[in-house]
């Protein structure tokens, strides 16, 4: 292989958000332009892994502190992805359910050995390949010591000339743990200890900006606000701004491509209003919404920094107030929001309705029959929600945030746009941009024109993938 995505996440086997879902992608469509790309991840007991079949390809043990840690590394076999997917099989730290998070929703508590585990595992793998990567792409602060360690550990003084890229899909985490846990670490030349520490601790993130060959995120306008607001890194960031680029994520066009889509109950033929009314006629049989009133979903993990903790008050006073919109809520994540979801569902039945749960296929559905999609998000890095439900011809009302300002052009800027936007985070915000969609739909032909214009954008990943293999030339 060229290219070695290290990821803690990649889809389908094994997502908790858009890291997922770009490292399902990018490999892909990196290998169509030749690029020979593969992935690693851990080997968690997620449904899709395990359903899978193995070859072995090395066994190994390293000490991480006073702990033995046993390894393996695993080729999936027959695997559909579309590129070599390895995974790192490490007893007593992956061999259980969920990604971040055990089966109750909480985070595992030994997150930090996990994370210094699988970054390890991997580079003594890499360490005994007789034909080395020629790039190492590392993937958010799970991976975020890896551009230290290969230059600075003498385990790995082997690989010490790949050239490493990182990428920054949320800048919320940084990974930061005290300095009292570097015993988890191998070996390495001390006088490059200050390449680890930012604010008095060992922070894999910002080892990562200051280590590795290339940074990226995943949108311009997402470099652009972690240099203003990076919950103390930015000046970091605008240090090394001569090595950052910012490239807008894709989508999976071959995953979310309404015309072939076995999710939904209607593909998308030539007739779009029938496509959308048959789509939108299956969201009936599993939500009570009044068939009358134009759908509005939220798709997504109900947490802070994607706007989840004013969607109560915004629908609420929305409702209220007597205007005619449908609101359907998918997703899991604050205890909290889940109660006040359910008692909003007994409170307002026939205008509001939610899925607190995780369901792929019920997603594309939602993506096929709903009018409008609400992204209120603190944060959005890039956002994949708007690119999906645009690709199925529903209208995104988005904060212009990060990627979602790159890819939501406002339908009242000169020369039209396909989606609407609000700027600040509040509540009152939500609640304007929810009368400007009543105004929309109540023009049937304005908004039809809108949805299907939104199925003919392209946010294929070819155009980012080329972007990507510019940077790994222009390092190796």
């Amino acid at each position: 292989m060229r290219i070695l995505h290290i990821s803690a996440e990649c889809y389908p086997a094994a997502k908790a958000g858009g890291l997922g879902d770009v490292a399902g992608a990018l490999p892909k469509y990196l290998n169509k332009l030749k690029a020979s790309t593969a992935v690693i991840i851990p080997r968690y007991r997620t449904r899709w892994l395990n359903e899978q079949s193995y070859d072995t390809l090395m066994t190994g043990a390293f000490m991480m502190g006073q702990e033995q840690i046993l390894f393996a590394i695993q080729k999936v076999k027959d695997n559909p992805t579309g590129f070599p997917l390895y995974v790192a099989d490490i007893p007593g730290k992956f061999d259980r359910p969920g990604v971040y998070m055990d089966e109750n929703g909480k985070a595992h508590s030994d997150e930090l050995s996990r994370a210094i585990s699988f970054q390890l595992a991997t580079l003594y793998w890499i360490n005994s390949l007789e034909e080395k990567p020629k790039v190492l792409h590392c993937h958010d602060h799970h991976t975020g010591l890896i551009p230290f360690l290969v230059r600075y550990a003498y385990d790995f003084v082997s690989l010490k000339s790949i050239p490493t890229v990182f990428t920054i899909h949320n800048g919320e985490y940084h990974g930061a743990f005290a300095w009292n846990k570097l015993y988890l670490l191998p070996a390495f030349d001390s006088t490059a200890g200050g390449l680890l520490d930012w604010d008095n601790m060992i922070v894999p993130l910002a080892a990562a900006i200051k280590c590795c060959w290339k940074l990226t995120t995943v949108s311009p306008g997402y470099m652009k606000e972690l240099q203003q607001s990076f919950n103390g890194l930015e000046s970091l960031l605008r240090t090394e701004s001569d090595k950052s680029i910012g490239i807008l994520n894709g989508i999976d066009q071959q995953v979310w491509n309404p015309k072939k889509d076995t999710f939904i109950k209607t593909k998308l033929k030539r007739n779009f209003k029938k496509y959308k009314t048959a789509n939108r006629e299956a969201l009936y049989e599993r939500f009570n919404i009044e068939p009358e009133l134009p759908i509005v979903v939220f798709i997504g993990r109900l947490v802070r920094e994607k706007g989840a903790e004013l969607l109560p008050e915004a629908i609420s006073r929305f409702i209220y107030d007597g205007h005619q919109l449908g609101f359907i809520i998918l997703g899991t994540g604050d205890p909290n929001l889940h109660q006040v979801f359910n008692n909003m569902r007994e409170q307002f039945p026939g205008k509001f309705d939610a899925a607190l749960e995780y369901n792929e296929g019920l997603a594309h559905q939602l993506y096929a029959g709903a009018d409008f999609i609400l992204m209120p998000s603190l944060v959005e890095p890039c956002g994949l929600n708007q690119m999906y439900a645009m690709r199925y011809g529903t209208v995104p009302i988005v904060r212009a945030v990060g990627g979602l300002k790159d890819t939501v052009p406002d339908v009242g800027q000169e020369g039209g746009g396909n989606g609407i936007r609000f700027e600040f985070y509040s509540a009152n915000e939500i609640h304007h941009a929810l009368t400007r969609a009543v105004g929309m739909a109540g023009d049937a032909d304005t908004l039809t024109a809108v949805q299907e214009s939104n199925t003919k954008m392209d946010f294929s990943w070819e155009q980012s993938a080329k972007a990507y293999l510019k940077i790994y030339d222009s390092i190796t």
